[in-house]
């Protein structure tokens, strides 16, 4: 079994020798490459990725030119691999490098994708509590995928896995729900999580925010992505049809208020002009709202008709086929 280790890097100095002596130790006897990704440091950890790379013949290195984030930096490492597992870990040391058996066992139990959760983490409450909320609420409530930690960044995953992943943006949190959404086998084990020691998280509260926003792109990606007018045109629809009837209740008032004022009434009819024009108003918003859904629904699926329809064979397991 070949391994590819990518590793974000952003401001870890004091981390990557012991981090790069860990994943050589418990990844015997397979063959490896690490490939680590400096996401615009400025402090000394490009030298020190240099020094590794004198150091192990198994380190690649990859630069950018400033802060790009943790996406880009996965994006970028999965274009040079060339492994049969990928392994993703941060470079803080709080993802132990000992846990890697253990995820490459589970691996060859039949699963396509293996997340280390962190069943006691060890961060500041700020971090953990909105991070369950997140893992509970939108992955389970959105994609009913049975993860404890969906954001870990300490994974496993054949190579296949990689190939098609959306990755953009802040995506990154997401690889496991599209993982599953294509038919690939996902599962976590326990893993055993470290505080801390050096430096200082490079996430705040803000990416939560950003975090439920992914999720609800990946919802609509992964079940309405190659059929958005099946979204779209159900929406229009109903707005279409709530205009509909409220333009109903628009000449119904209407008529009420014409024969109202050839009675001669005073202040009564102009009360029913009242509800006229609010049920008027309220069928012009809703016809517009239906018509620009109709019409985007279509409009979506001429985009993926053009220009993102899956391949085929993104779907394939497995092939026996007569020559």
């Amino acid at each position: 079994m070949n391994i590819a280790f990518v590793i974000p890097v952003y401001n870890e100095e004091a981390t990557l020798e012991k981090l790069a002596q860990g994943i050589t130790t418990h990844t015997a006897p397979h063959p490896h490459r690490m490939i680590f990704v400096d996401d615009g440091s400025n402090d000394g950890s490009w030298e020190k990725l240099l020094a590794l790379r004198a150091q192990y013949d198994t380190v690649d290195l990859i630069r950018f030119r400033r802060n790009f984030g943790k996406t880009q930096a996965l994006a970028a490492a999965f274009e040079h691999v060339n492994a049969d597992v990928v392994i993703t870990m941060d470079a803080d040391l709080q993802d132990d490098p000992k846990e890697i058996p253990r995820l490459l066992e589970k691996l060859e139990e039949g699963y396509d994708l293996v997340c280390g959760w962190k069943a006691n983490r060890l961060d500041p409450w700020h971090k953990t509590i909105p991070s369950r909320i997140f893992n509970w609420g939108v992955t389970r409530g959105l994609f009913g995928l049975k993860l404890h930690d969906v954001n870990t960044g300490f994974k496993a995953m054949r190579i296949d896995v990689i190939k098609y992943l959306p990755l953009y943006g802040e995506m990154h949190r997401m690889i496991a729900v599209y993982a599953a959404a294509w038919g690939y086998r996902v599962t976590e084990i326990p893993v055993q999580h470290h505080p801390r020691r050096h430096g200082h998280s490079k996430f705040g509260v803000e990416r939560f925010t950003r975090g439920a926003l992914d999720a609800c792109t990946a919802w609509f990606l992964t079940r309405r992505g190659q059929s958005p007018a099946h979204l779209f045109g159900v929406i229009g629809l109903m707005a279409t049809a709530i205009a509909a009837i409220t333009m109903g209740l628009s000449l119904l008032s209407a008529g009420f208020f014409i024969a109202q004022l050839m009675q001669g009434g005073d202040l009564f009819p102009y009360a029913a002009l009242g509800v006229t024009l609010f049920w008027a108003t309220l069928s012009t918003i809703f016809g517009i709202w239906g018509a620009l859904s109709i019409m985007g629904g279509i409009l979506g699926e001429l985009l993926v008709h053009r220009f993102g329809r899956i391949a085929p064979d993104r779907y394939i397991t497995e092939e026996h086929l007569s020559e």
